[in-house]
């Protein structure tokens, strides 16, 4: 699909979707519980949509009634139903399932569509033939075979906190206790403590020693609880991002206490001058000029393309850094950003692990840009055309199904002019 996004003032409010993230967390530790739990305020993005069905072939029974899960937990791990499992581009998803599904102690293979496959997975690679258990991996799919041990498990920090996640979710259910030690430098943290908030809210509880080692104790069981999925900072970014350079918008459907690591976009937009008022359940983003500073994407690599956007419309010079990782997303963020913002007129310049823009007000637009088959980009792309002097036209929009389905009637219902193509 394509869109056409038009020059055109936001103006209004706007409910910020549920958080992706806390949307896969409760529905596994609500699947592992045994009884019924009841998940309100759930969207069915591409994303979530996998994590759901992979917890329906674990044995979950998981029924959908509009926006919200009723979930009555796997009664018997071992009796799954389909040892084949699609991951889609789901990296969530795969990386939470590989630990946890090898509790069947079957041979499970995992499928996944683009990149998902071609992304490191290689710290389980090395726990499986650490403790002699079947691992194979190449680009087209991925089979584990035998049950997880209790014990020491030494993990990198820097590569990606979905991997600690999963051990978390399944240590506990093992016969002996166990511990987690973390390899500085520990970045994503804030997604660790998302695990730790809603593994405590279904009833397992997890120790720290110090801000590096989790000690978790063994047969441990998963209690059922009602949760209600609260708004999503990752996808307030570029709603935040489009007051900031467009027009005035109230963003709702937020907790101010959230422990979303994305939450960064607020002080993020503050430090770069731009007005952000507290209201009740969100915020109030007022159209300002984004002004030169740095900003660290060690814990909110989520934000950073549309934050390339808030670097184009700056007034002066921007550097992202600590961003390497954006190169092992659905697409190279880095190098797809780069190259659709050259595209615009951008002044971008990247290295491995750093983007320097210098920013300008104005940009012509009347071309096309590609979406690389990642829903991050596609978004990003969309707000910064919507201040261009002329129409832009966005190829592969339809990536926005992986974790937001509706961006684009959102945008339209603020006031954003999208046209569609073989929709």
């Amino acid at each position: 699909m394509k869109v056409k996004i038009y020059p055109s003032k936001c103006n209004g409010k706007t409910v910020i979707p549920p958080s992706k993230s806390m949307g896969h967390r409760a529905i596994i530790c609500a699947s592992l519980a045994a009884g019924r739990s009841v998940i309100k305020n759930v969207a069915y993005s591409d994303d979530i949509k996998t994590t759901i069905e992979g917890m329906r072939k674990l044995g979950a029974e998981i029924e959908e009634n509009g926006d919200i899960l009723i979930v009555d937990g796997i009664k018997d791990i071992t009796k799954i139903s389909d040892e084949i499992i699609n991951c889609n581009e789901s990296g969530s998803t795969l990386r939470f399932f590989i630990p946890i599904f090898s509790l069947t102690g079957k041979k499970i293979t995992f499928f996944g569509k683009n990149r998902l496959l071609k992304r490191p997975q290689k710290i389980y690679e090395d726990i499986f033939k650490e403790q002699e258990l079947y691992y194979f991996h190449d680009e087209t799919k991925m089979e584990v075979e035998g049950k997880l041990k209790a014990g020491t498990y030494v993990i990198d920090g820097n590569i990606s906190s979905q991997f600690i996640s999963g051990l978390l979710f399944t240590l506990p259910l093992l016969e002996g206790d166990s511990e987690i030690k973390i390899k500085p430098p520990f970045e994503s943290a804030s997604y660790i403590e998302l695990t730790l908030e809603m593994l405590k809210r279904y009833g397992i509880e997890i120790s720290q020693a110090g801000e590096l080692t989790f000690k978790i104790k063994g047969n441990q069981k998963y209690k059922p609880c009602d949760y209600t999925i609260e708004g999503d900072f990752s996808q307030l970014g570029f709603f935040a991002v489009l007051g900031a350079i467009n027009n005035d918008i109230e963003c709702l459907g937020l907790n101010h206490e959230s422990s979303q690591g994305d939450k960064a976009i607020i002080k993020i937009l503050r430090d770069a001058g731009i007005k952000i008022e507290n209201i009740e359940r969100g915020y109030l983003i007022h159209k300002s000029i984004p002004k030169s500073c740095e900003i660290d994407l060690a814990d909110c690599p989520d934000l950073g393309p549309i934050l390339n956007v808030l670097g184009m419309y700056g007034d002066g010079n921007f550097r992202i850094y600590n961003a390497g990782r954006l190169r092992y997303k659905e697409s190279d963020r880095i190098a797809a950003m780069e190259e659709e913002l050259l595209k615009l007129g951008v002044d971008i310049k990247t290295t491995e692990d750093e983007i320097f823009i210098s920013g300008k007000k104005i940009y012509d637009g009347g071309i096309e840009t590609a979406g690389h088959k990642d829903h991050r980009i596609v978004m990003s792309l969309a707000v910064a055309a919507t201040i261009m002097k002329k129409p832009v036209i966005i190829d592969g929009a339809e990536a926005v199904e992986k974790s937001y389905p509706d961006f684009f009637e959102d945008m339209e219902k603020i006031g954003i002019k999208v046209e569609y193509y073989d929709k």
